[in-house]
């Protein structure tokens, strides 16, 4: 046994050694926990560190993350004012030590499944295992080794994280630690990991902000604390949308969002281009087209602005996401006709998305007039952004939204859909910032608005049209899925179209649908249904009603005893009621109590606003004297400057009140009259100018002309020249090719002897290989046959063992259900006797009930039946005794 203290950290250290050395470290780690708990070692010195080493690499080898906990938790409040870095370089050796074993436990468990004896991997135990657990190998090789090492490393980051989270001067170390937690759910698909971790950093981040008195809280106002929290917030965005999780992506938006609004301060850009580019992708999941738009609307504008690696291609194709995004939005309104509560509601989430997309929006102004798709458009034509993009993006664009093309939208649509569909355009830059870019992601969309486009354009031709016509004129989809599209559009009013499928044909135009029509009458209907009924319920309760015979004595007892114990309970409940009472009596003085000295405090800050108000006007009537002040002394000096531009001299009173306004008119006026003059001899000027140009143009005409036919003499016997040229040149070059080819062609008799021979070999080896393909072939079939009849074998064999099996499970089955049945006939047999000896022993109570009640009667008869003269007799012998007495 270790001694329960020590005088010294080093003896504790020692012992502990000694204890390892002979396997006791259940032992060892106990006298360290000793040591590192105790209150007499609550000053930090090197060999605390040393014990610390020591006892997070027991508590690593034997998942003790309870008591690393606890350890890490009374060295921080060692270390916290003296040595700071001790305590991170403790952590980091914890983490370091977990993260190995669950990286080497990885590695032995695919090391296991690799080394496995393929002749031997279907014993039977393996098989009969498998059956039975339903698991393979690697499954429970996995639970056996992996999965604890997992959960231990887990429960080290939980650890870290709450040791952290409030020490401003290890912000570096939490933001590690978080990435390594993310690098972790990210590598081993851990969803559910992922999720609390984020919830984790979230409360930390809430209970910074709620807790701001405490000492060594982080302060979010320093850049760099700030730069810190937001790149674990981008980080896990990035995290979030790799293994899909679009939900906790989007909490993670609002987290960056309320960041940046709790500090009022904006990223870096590249940060912001993350941030729009994770918005594209999670409003694209959640089917928020609009949103969609605005955010790549967004992110290229900041990359336009800020990114000096962009290409004018990177440029282009990320207009043409901006225009097929816009294109992609519904163009009707989904809150059309919708009530009152569901349109404040849609107002909330859509103030709510504007800010995550950095838009300031009036909370009073309705916010689809402000973010909307027409509101899009605008920008998209004012910035020219449509010229920009790709030519099938700026057809589509133009046939959309300004063509008018009822008959053949479709068709001339479709080969702009199949380029955008077969498009494999990507950033030449790649960086973290831009998106996937899948431009055949927007096809569906696009098919949506062309036959909204085709039917709202075939709508102002046409009253009516036939259902064949318009399914050969759509053929993107099945008319099924355009029927659906239609409804939704006529629902939400864009649309006024009525299909006929008796006739075969569609009606565009105001139409009154069948709903419409019978919708009061089928109300009207069931109301008088249910007053019907409500009629003949009360009947059959009138009908039903007939008088209560008497009860018996026994029940009548039965119910007063039944009575007598409401009447108790009934107390029992007025009791805790009065209890109840008076607690709320209590908690009504405490809440009067708390409301008075919140009234208190309210008073005093209203008075300290006062204050601050009467203040702050006197500062304003300070500012507003020295402003007349100043106005007066500049009125003086534009008086001065006005008196020297003129000639004058004199000297100015200083008790005159000076008009600054006046003066700054009198100047004006001055300097308007020197500028019309100024300008009247510049017209003068240009005028004369004009004259002396005019003249010397006139004077040079005919000298341009003679240079000019001059210059046209000198081309022509340039041009002969070069011809000449031209044509000595090529003579000499056919001469040369003639000579050339007559040498080259005593050679083709070689050539076609060397052909043949290269030919020959060739043939030799293609025949040698197609016989070696054979046989390899023939060898292939052969051992495939043998392993087809060694599979057939074991089939066989399993198939007659589970028969086996299934025999003996009927037969046990047969059995236990035989004993059953013999069980179940003798319960009810003794049921049937316990029932007929209840039943007699009630029928004898009830006899001898009746007997006493017959009895009682019978003795109340004969009381009343006593003759008149009996009770006169007694009466004068009482008055007698009387007056004796």
């Amino acid at each position: 046994m270790y001694p329960v203290s020590f005088q010294k950290p080093e003896n504790a250290l020692k012992r502990a050694e000694e204890l390892i050395n002979v396997n006791q470290k259940s032992a060892a780690l106990n006298a360290l926990h000793e040591v590192i708990t105790s209150k007499r070692h609550r000053t930090w010195q090197k060999t605390l560190e040393k014990i610390m080493f020591k006892y997070v690499e027991l508590c690593v080898d034997m998942k003790r993350g309870r008591f690393a906990k606890e350890g890490l938790i009374q060295y921080r409040i060692v270390c916290q004012g003296v040595n700071v870095n001790s305590l991170e370089e403790v952590i980091k050796h914890f983490l370091k030590l977990a993260s190995e074993k669950a990286e080497a436990a990885q590695a032995e468990s695919e090391a296991l499944v690799e080394c496995e004896d393929l002749e031997a991997s279907n014993t039977p135990e393996n098989l009969m295992l498998s059956y039975v657990s339903g698991e393979k190998g690697k499954d429970r090789t996995d639970r056996q080794l992996v999965t604890p090492w997992f959960k231990f490393l887990w429960e080290t980051y939980r650890t870290v994280l709450e040791i952290l989270r409030n020490n401003s001067k290890l912000e570096a170390l939490y933001a590690m630690t978080a990435y390594r937690a993310f690098q972790f759910c990210k590598e081993y698909k851990r969803v559910t990991e992922f999720r609390r971790l984020c919830e984790i950093l979230r409360n930390h981040l809430a209970n910074l902000n709620k807790y701001r008195d405490q000492r060594d809280r982080p302060d979010l106002t320093i850049p760099e604390s700030l730069q810190l929290y937001l790149e674990t917030r981008f980080e896990q965005l990035k995290v979030a949308t790799e293994l899909e999780l679009w939900q906790e992506a989007f909490r993670s938006v609002e987290d960056i969002h309320g960041l940046m609004t709790l500090v009022k301060k904006s990223p870096k850009p590249q940060m912001m281009a993350i941030y729009y580019a994770k918005l594209t992708k999670i409003f694209w999941k959640s089917e928020n087209y609009l949103y969609h738009a605005y955010a790549w609307y967004k992110l290229y504008h900041l990359s336009k602005t800020y990114s000096k690696t962009f290409t004018p291609a990177d440029l282009k194709l990320m207009m043409s996401c901006v225009v097929l995004s816009t294109l992609a939005v519904p163009p009707y309104d989904r809150k059309h006709g919708a009530a009152h509560f569901e349109l404040e509601l849609e107002k909330d989430r859509n103030l709510r998305m504007a800010n995550l997309l950095g838009f300031s929006l009036d909370p009073k102004r309705d916010t689809r007039e402000v973010l909307s798709r027409a509101a899009l458009m605008s920008e998209l034509n004012s910035k020219n952004m449509v010229a920009g993009a790709t030519v099938e993006v700026r057809e589509l664009f133009q046939l959309l939204e300004h063509g008018f093309n009822p008959l053949d939208l479709c068709q001339k649509v479709a080969p702009l859909m199949e380029k955008l569909a077969t498009s494999m355009e990507t950033f030449s830059t790649s960086q973290a910032s831009l998106p996937d870019v899948t431009l055949a992601d927007y096809v569906p969309a696009l098919e949506r608005l062309t036959i909204l486009r085709t039917l709202q354009q075939v709508s102002h031709v046409y009253n009516s049209m036939k259902m064949p016509h318009l399914k050969r004129m759509i053929p993107f989809q099945s008319f099924d899925d355009v029927e659906k599209l239609v409804v939704d559009a006529v629902k939400f009013g864009h649309l006024q179209i009525k299909i006929d499928h008796q006739n075969q044909c569609v009606h565009f135009g105001c139409q009154t649908l069948e709903s419409d029509r019978v919708r009061n009458h089928i109300t009207t209907l069931a109301k008088r249904l249910n007053k019907t009924q409500q009629l003949i319920a009360s009947d059959l309760n009138l009908t039903t009603e007939r008088k209560t015979p008497m009860r018996p004595t026994a029940e009548i007892l039965k119910d007063v005893q039944l009575e007598h114990e409401r009447v108790l309970a009934r107390c029992k409940i007025i009791e805790k009621r009065k209890e109840l009472q008076e607690q709320k009596v209590l908690e009504q003085e405490r809440e009067e109590e708390t409301r008075k000295a919140h009234q208190q405090k309210t008073n005093e800050d209203a008075e300290k606003k006062r204050q601050a108000e009467e203040a702050r006007k006197r500062e304003e009537d300070r500012i507003r004297r020295d402003i007349e002040e100043k106005e007066d002394e500049e009125a003086r000096a534009l008086l001065e400057q006005v008196q020297k531009r003129k000639g004058k001299k004199g000297k100015i009173d200083e008790n005159t009140k000076l008009d600054k306004r006046q003066l700054m008119e009198d100047a004006l006026t001055e300097q308007i009259k020197e500028r019309q003059e100024t300008e009247r001899k510049l017209q003068r000027l240009s005028k004369q100018m004009d004259h002396l140009e005019r003249a010397r143009r006139e004077e040079e005409v005919p000298l341009l002309k003679e240079l000019y036919q001059k210059k046209l003499v000198d081309d022509k016997e340039w041009a002969e020249k070069q011809e000449e040229t031209k044509k000595v040149d090529h003579l000499k070059q056919w001469e040369q090719d003639v000579q050339e080819k007559e040498r080259m062609s005593k050679m083709a008799d070689e050539k076609k002897k060397f052909m043949e021979q290269v030919m020959s070999r060739r043939a030799e080896e293609f025949a040698r290989r197609d016989e070696e393909r054979l046989e390899r072939l023939e060898e292939h079939r052969e051992y495939r046959k043998s392993e087809r009849v060694k599979e057939r074998k074991k089939e066989f064999l399993r198939r007659l063992k589970v028969e086996e099996e299934e025999r003996i499970r009927k037969v046990e089955e047969d059995k236990r259900r035989a004993e059953q049945e013999e069980m179940d006939k003798k319960e009810a047999e003794a049921r049937a006797i316990r029932d007929r000896q209840d039943e007699k022993d009630r029928q004898e109570r009830d006899a001898q009930m009746e007997a006493e009640a017959e009895e009682r009667a019978a003795r109340a008869a004969e009381q009343t039946a006593r003759p008149a003269a009996e009770r006169p007799s007694a009466a004068p012998a009482a008055s007698g005794g009387a007056g004796g007495d």
